[in-house]
């Protein structure tokens, strides 16, 4: 028996790490089956959907996903099911599947962001390697994600006076400018820089730089990255 202390539990594991899952809306019961069997063969999790509502009544997953969605469904297309989700669940690339699929309706699903568009019948190997390529994908919009809410967090554990001082030292300024605009003792400045640095975790001016413009792209100059460079 493997002991328990080595054993990792599924909740322990980040997002990025849980055992990915292929979603398969399709109204057609034989080509829900026949996926849901080609994903379980190929070693992935699968879930089948009848239509996009029964799909959009299941709470988000926070593992690498992808869905495969048929464009025509009894109740919601599967072009407004993919506007629906766009922003809530980005980190689920799209891939359609379509009997009836043309020029038009390929272009718009793949300006919303679908990763591919398949006509069946599909080449089941292209399939899924197209399925492999958007949970890969998925992955890395996890691992982005968890990464933003790690230093959105170290930063809402900063004091007032602490956030006030990083969003001028990140500035460019140096700490006799940064007193003078908040209206502190240069030394106090220079004891509030070092408890950001620490509560950020950031090692040198130009990570702390780096990590500002990730929360705040637009308040954050790159010409101040670029003189720490």
């Amino acid at each position: 028996m493997t002991p328990s202390h080595v054993v990792e539990r599924e909740s322990d594991l980040s997002p990025a790490q849980a055992t990915p899952v292929v979603f398969v809306v399709d109204d057609d019961v034989s080509v829900r089956e026949a996926l849901e069997a080609m994903i379980h063969f190929a070693g992935l999790r699968a879930e089948t959907y009848t239509c996009a509502q029964d799909f959009l009544k299941r709470p988000r997953d926070r593992a690498p996903s992808c869905l495969v969605l048929d464009v025509m469904l009894p109740d919601l297309s599967g072009l407004e099911l993919q506007n629906l989700i766009a922003a809530e669940r980005s980190d689920t690339p799209i891939i359609f599947i379509t009997a009836f699929g043309d020029v038009p309706m390929t272009v718009q699903a793949m300006k919303a962001g679908a990763v591919e568009f398949f006509t069946k019948p599909f080449d089941d190997q292209v399939l899924l390697d197209a399925i492999r390529h958007a949970i890969e994908c998925s992955r890395v919009a996890l691992n982005e994600e968890a990464e933003l809410q790690s230093i959105k967090d170290r930063h809402a554990s900063l004091s007032g006076r602490e956030r006030e001082v990083m969003a001028l030292v990140v500035t460019g300024l140096l700490n006799k400018q940064v007193g003078a605009e908040i209206g502190i003792a240069e030394i106090t400045v220079k004891m509030h820089r070092r408890q950001v640095m620490r509560k950020m975790n950031a090692h040198s001016l130009a990570e702390l730089i780096s990590l500002a413009r990730r929360l705040h792209p637009d308040r954050v100059p790159k010409a101040a990255l670029q003189k720490v460079a």
